[in-house]
């Protein structure tokens, strides 16, 4: 019979978490599942997280062993660790670390230990590979495995640590500096210099590819322009949009010696391949047809190399993927906010782009006011009468979309505006028709990925100077959109549950303000329809976090009511 105390968590056999929030030590416990633990979903006041190979891999590579992790479910945990679950914890962390590639003479080397070896003897999959069984600890490898290898043994539940090395890449003179060209100081956060120290480890074998996350306007490319800075070669910058690449060549301009003649844009109509060149993933990505070739993606060979930089690197595409396993011998930094994949491909970010290098908590971020405070609230209306019939004999996707553009939000948003009457606030929505309708009766402008990019940058530079106060965008500004000031976000509609696009909507907010440190962030949610489910499940990464939402119905958002607490 299991022992019970007063935890706040409760451990099962299959290494799924349960994390009662109401009970004493919760917000420790979560602080510390955040290390090695992801989060599944919530149930009123009980959050589901689990334990997988890939977050123990990560809380290895942090420095963390499995008697530490083992201590804290002991020591957080409502009755006694299951045996199945501690040996499943030691088994799982116990193989980081035992495998390694090496190159002798120009040959590709697996090494490990003779018990391990032997498992992967076992395992076919990986015969196409290996040239020869050169001793039972040590084997030979064909030439170019070497990302394929560590992607099959990644998802056989092998990490690998790379130790083969890199080129150096074509030389490139570049330095930070103190002082930008717009006049002001210039140095790096110490997060931020820390994040690239633990990239480029002093250039060795033991650095030089993996993935930094870091909140939502703390500075990720900062963190990139100085990775670029230490290694002083030429780089391959992969970004979301056109905007952002204008972004990342505004900042290596200005806080770089970098000349204009050395930074190329290549998207859209501009295609200039420099000694930095920053592209689109999209342009990458395009062909005439799915029978053709990527047109593009010899832009990995145009120039010699030493770095690529992805940004946003949850956001990587398959094919992307498939031409960075050829590429394994150039240093790769990946940059995000949060790790978190719908598609359920964070084993090739792992195995390709590299194991989690350095992770900012959020909370931690705006303690040290590096972002700003962000209060969130989900507030609920009902669905307009004359949706009601249609909305209970529709489809599960036509139901979502009949509750996502209920105009009864409008009310709702109407009330959010005047509570928050001359703070810069955006308005956020998946659906164009929605939007164009929000647009006409509030008299606001509407940025959508129709919008051409010279009239995107205006309604941008418009809204930063303040002659705009509420601006409606479309999913085109979920990233890299740079608008510091934005006080308040409302978002009427979203794609079904994904995380990472209400991580990356709240990030909009992030930007440490001037004045009071602080922010607003509403979801208008459809009460009693299929809406509330996708709003919890959008929910559980800002929650995992250390975030809450109050909940509200549109009743408490009376003029003379408080909307949320500070």
């Amino acid at each position: 019979m299991l022992e019970q105390s007063e935890g706040a968590i409760i451990v099962l056999s299959d290494l799924t978490i349960l994390l009662d929030e109401q009970s004493s030590g919760a917000e420790q416990a979560r602080e510390k599942l955040l290390l090695f633990a992801e989060a599944v979903k919530q149930a009123g006041t009980l959050h589901t997280y689990r334990i997988t190979a890939l977050s123990l891999w990560n809380a290895a590579a942090a420095g963390y062993r499995a008697e530490e992790l083992i201590g804290w479910l002991n020591t957080y945990g409502r009755y006694d660790l299951p045996f199945a679950a501690e040996s499943s914890i030691r088994r799982l962390i116990g193989r980081y670390g035992r495998l390694t590639l090496t190159v002798d003479q120009d040959v590709l080397l697996l090494s490990g230990d003779k018990e391990l070896m032997e498992e992967l003897a076992a395992l076919s999959a990986i015969d196409k590979w290996v040239a020869k069984r050169r001793t039972a600890e040590t084997w030979q490898l064909s030439d170019a495995c070497r990302g394929e290898l560590k992607q099959e043994l990644t998802r056989l539940g092998y990490p690998i640590i790379d130790l083969a090395g890199y080129h150096t890449g074509e030389a490139l003179a570049v330095k930070l500096r103190d002082v930008t060209l717009q006049g002001k100081s210039f140095g790096l956060r110490p997060y931020q210099r820390l994040a690239a120290e633990q990239f480029y480890r002093d250039g060795t074998v033991q650095g030089g590819s993996g993935v930094v996350v870091l909140p939502c306007g703390a500075g990720k490319t900062i963190v990139g322009i100085a990775a670029l800075a230490k290694l002083s070669s030429a780089t391959l910058i992969l970004t979301s949009n056109s905007t952002s690449v204008k972004q990342w060549k505004d900042e290596l301009i200005d806080k770089t010696t970098l000349s204009e003649s050395e930074v190329g844009q290549y998207c859209g109509a501009l295609k200039q391949v420099r000694p930095v060149t920053i592209a689109t993933y999209n342009i990458l990505t395009h062909r005439k047809s799915k029978d053709e070739p990527f047109s593009h993606m010899k832009l990995f060979s145009e120039r010699d190399w030493g770095l690529i930089i992805y940004d946003e690197v949850h956001l990587l595409p398959a094919p992307v993927f498939r031409m960075t396993a050829d590429i394994q011998a150039t240093r790769r930094l990946g940059l995000t906010a949060t790790l978190v994949r719908e598609d359920g491909c964070a084993e090739d970010v792992y195995s390709l782009i590299g194991q989690k290098q350095f992770d900012l908590q959020w909370k931690a971020a705006e303690r040290d006011d590096y972002i700003a405070a962000v209060s969130c609230a989900e507030i609920r209306v009902p669905l307009t009468p004359a949706y009601k019939d249609e909305y209970n004999i529709a489809g599960a996707r036509s139901r979502l979309r009949l509750a996502a553009e209920n105009p009864g939000k409008m009310e709702a948003l109407k009330k959010l505006l005047g509570e928050h009457a001359g703070k810069p606030t955006l308005i956020i929505g998946q659906y164009l028709k929605q939007l164009r309708d929000v647009s006409q009766k509030l008299d606001a402008p509407l940025l959508t990925g129709e919008v051409p990019h010279v009239e995107r940058q205006k309604l941008y530079e418009r809204f930063k100077s303040g002659e705009i106060g509420v601006l409606i965008v479309s999913k085109v500004a979920n990233f890299a959109v740079d608008l510091p000031d934005a006080a308040v976000a409302i978002q009427l509609s979203g794609s079904f549950g994904s995380r990472q696009e209400e991580a990356q909507r709240i990030g909009r907010l992030l930007r440490p303000k001037a004045a009071a440190n602080e922010a607003w962030f509403y979801t208008i949610v459809t009460d009693h329809t299929k809406e509330t489910e996708f709003a919890l499940k959008r929910q559980l990464f800002m929650l995992e976090q250390g975030y809450t939402y109050d909940r509200l119905l549109l009743s408490d958002l009376d003029a003379d009511k408080e909307v949320v607490n500070h």
